[in-house]
């Protein structure tokens, strides 16, 4: 039985992220304003004040970045927010987190691009530049959204899996999801599980921020709290001092990959409609996922056993999760809001055992669930 006490509210996309950053404990947000992502950053100047949090508008997104980057090796939960050209400012400082291995979360509200491209219309153009932004090889987390609901949902859980692995997360929108409205369940406290990063169980003397000895996540310890530690973007040894050792930089650098892998049962999140009968397998994310489903709907109501698959965090990529079903299909039709980003992870994961198509949408509107109806059917007519 559903909680009593829980509330329901009217909320946009936006409104639900910040209210989600909230329930996972966020009380630090630096940024700067950027259409479609800025009603979170209003929203959050409201409301951190309330809780006792802090909200800094920074000078630019480079900056914005750095800020939460510090305050999160303060130990405060931290958040910015931005758009693909604000992201671009951005991934500098993402690589950084990466490397220092510090928990934050950047929501990326997408929209056209590239350069100022569409500012207020829907786009997904960005899904690559989230894995591969920053330079060198690193592991990054992104999740994505097509509700509201799930806004609130993600954004609680992209703090608990940037806490547990200590790591920068992404929590991708777009123009569309994040203004749309929808009446949305928010639960009580009680029922929303948080995760907290490891935190040191030696003393200060003894302490190593890198250390290994106990898993791929070392403890980390929050800065004034009399753990002292030395702190480089430099490749480093388990003391946090640069090093050019070779078993040194293989060892950070595999372990740095490893610990956000996609074995990893925390990081794999697809949800699945109408798999057991299916001939054709729609594979959609973000609002392309919500067209996908009421594509499918119909076609099951004229006779045609359509299958969706919606990945709910996109990086790591969950290949393993197509490779568990693929043998069941002889089509695969990904729709994306791009001119084809995703489609080569799934024909890569698909390994030529099913046919791959693509469709793209790059004017700045969503799809409608008769323009995946009319694909799928052009290829059903072909087999």
């Amino acid at each position: 039985m559903a909680n009593t006490n829980a509330e329901y509210e009217f909320l946009q996309g936006n409104s639900a992220v910040a209210r989600g950053a909230l329930a996972a404990g966020v009380r630090f947000f630096a940024g700067y304003p950027i259409t479609p992502s800025t009603e979170i950053a209003e929203e959050l100047s409201r409301e951190l004040p309330k809780v006792g949090g802090k909200f800094i508008q920074m000078e630019d997104e480079l900056a914005s970045m750095a800020a939460i980057i510090g305050a999160s090796a303060a130990g405060a939960k931290s958040l910015t927010a931005t758009s693909g050209p604000g992201f671009s400012l951005m991934t500098e400082n993402i690589g950084l987190a990466s490397m220092l291995e510090i928990p934050c979360v950047i929501v990326n509200v997408q929209r056209g691009g590239p350069s100022t491209g569409l500012p207020t219309k829907t786009h997904q153009g960005d899904m690559m530049q989230v894995k591969y932004g920053s330079h060198g090889d690193y592991s990054i987390v992104a999740l994505i959204v097509s509700s509201v609901s799930e806004c609130f949902e993600l954004c609680v859980k992209a703090f608990n899996i940037s806490e547990r692995y200590r790591v920068p997360v992404v929590l991708l929108l777009e123009e569309a999801t994040a203004h749309m409205r929808e009446k949305i369940r928010i639960p009580p406290k009680d029922e929303i599980e948080i995760w907290e990063r490891p935190g040191p169980t030696v003393s200060p003397k003894e302490y190593l921020p890198y250390d290994d000895s106990n898993g791929d996540v070392p403890p980390f310890a929050r800065i004034g709290t009399g753990y002292r530690y030395h702190i480089t973007g430099l490749t480093h040894d388990v003391s946090g001092f640069p090093t050019s050792r070779p078993d040194e930089i293989i060892a950070l650098m595999t372990r740095l990959k490893r610990k956000i892998s996609e074995d990893k049962e925390d990081l794999v999140d697809v949800v699945y409609h109408n798999m057991d009968d299916a001939d054709l397998l729609i594979f959609a994310y973000g609002s392309s996922a919500r067209a996908a489903k009421g594509a499918m709907q119909t076609a099951r109501a004229n006779g045609l056993q359509i299958a969706v698959m919606k990945p709910r965090i996109i990086w790591p990529f969950p290949r393993k999760a197509i490779e568990a079903v693929v043998d069941r299909f002889e089509h695969i039709l990904v729709p994306e809001l791009n001119m084809g980003q995703i489609v080569g992870e799934v024909e890569r994961a698909v390994a030529g055992k099913a046919h791959v198509h693509s469709l793209s949408r790059i004017d700045g509107e969503v799809f409608s669930p008769s323009q995946i109806l009319a694909k799928m059917e052009d290829v059903l007519a072909r087999r």
